[in-house]
């Protein structure tokens, strides 16, 4: 990955890829497992037979390290370093770019709103600390959900140089995932059910006979899963698809996932609605789940969004909406990419997205 600028990358594997994490053997880190019960301190965790670091990027030449951050919230999240490319550097200072990806995730009590409020943060305090600079950030899907409600906030705007969005996920209303519908729907409709069920394991029994009955529904080929939720995917080639096959699917928050069926129901992008008025002021203050106002998103911040006429999750219609929440934001620092031929999976496993979007993403961060 010959890269000029961004010669220093954090890989937060604490949100997991596109739908699957590659890699069961590395552990769940949304998760306090590592954190002894009398101290503040993380405890050795029992390392894995093969880590992501040996088995991802050292296999191809970069060096890479591997972190620990505990969030203020109590959970241990793991971060991956690539200090430099595969031929040492001159010594002078990187930009850190922090690549953050989307569900599925791990470790059950908690919606996206505690990725916004506890994770995002920890994150870029710890990179902060680490290189004395402002982070480059790159999302995908969910982590672009996350990255929108934070600068909504006006959250890490102050540790921000710019963001590039993949696939980016706010409005859902639209997506055209039929098995996501549904899926969304049961979600709504069985919300009692499933809190008590607070781990969505895709390869679990209970899951396994959701996933059976939404198969039932016509126009779901459960047979291509992945299509079925992503869209028809362009430019996935079978060795790629192989190795993403290679490993299961890992579990995610049963409420995470409520909150995102919330999402697709409401048309809307806000907190976690408990159900009722009376538990919604207990968190809230107020009745209704507070808004993430994506119009009050800095409008000098650098964004770079890239989007594609194929995925069933960001639907077109749902990223015209997001959009049209930016139209005040200032030209120049507004960069819009859309591929006609792209579905969600393509723009982080398919064979011409170094060509047709990071060549394009890295043109965008070396102007800032």
């Amino acid at each position: 990955m010959a890269i000029k600028k961004m010669g220093l990358v954090f890989i937060a594997t604490c949100f997991l890829g596109l739908i699957f994490e590659p890699g069961r053997a590395h552990g769940s880190t949304k998760s306090d497992l590592f954190m002894s019960h009398g101290s503040d301190l993380p405890v050795a965790q029992t390392p894995p037979l093969v880590g992501i670091c040996e088995s991802f990027v050292a296999v191809h030449g970069y060096p890479c390290k591997e972190f620990k951050v505990k969030t203020q919230d109590g959970y241990v999240l793991t971060l991956h370093r690539i200090p430099e490319g595969r031929v040492k550097g001159s010594g002078k200072i990187r930009q850190p770019v922090l690549l953050q990806h989307g569900i599925l995730m791990a470790f059950w009590a908690w919606s996206w709103d505690e990725l916004v409020e506890h994770d995002l943060p920890a994150l870029f305090d710890f990179v902060h600390s680490q290189t004395g600079q402002k982070l480059d950030y790159v999302g995908h899907s969910l982590g672009t959900l996350m990255a929108l409600a934070s600068l909504s906030q006006g959250k890490l705007v102050d540790q921000l140089k710019s963001a590039a969005l993949l696939s980016p996920i706010a409005y859902l209303s639209h997506m055209t995932t039929s098995i996501g519908q549904i899926a969304a729907r049961s979600f709504i409709g069985e919300i009692t059910i499933w809190f008590g069920l607070a781990e969505f394991n895709p390869i679990g029994e209970a899951v396994a006979t959701f996933l059976k009955a939404l198969c039932a529904y016509p126009g779901i080929d459960c047979y291509d899963l992945m299509s079925s939720f992503t869209g028809k995917n362009c430019c996935l080639n079978v060795s790629t698809i192989d190795l993403f096959l290679q490993y299961e699917p890992q579990s995610t928050s049963t409420k995470n996932l409520v909150h995102l069926a919330q999402t697709v129901r409401d048309g809307i992008i806000a907190k976690f609605d408990y159900g009722n008025s009376e538990t919604n002021m207990k968190y809230y203050g107020q009745s209704k789940p507070p808004i993430y106002n994506m119009s009050s998103i800095p409008n000098d911040l650098p964004l770079f969004l890239s989007y594609g006429g194929q995925d069933a999750l960001s639907d077109v219609r749902d990223v015209e909406l997001l959009l049209d929440n930016l139209k005040f934001h200032d030209g120049d620092k507004l960069t819009v990419q859309y591929i006609k031929d792209f579905a969600h999976a393509d723009f982080v496993m398919g064979g011409s997205a170094k060509k047709i979007v990071y060549d394009a993403l890295i043109a965008f961060f070396n102007r800032w």
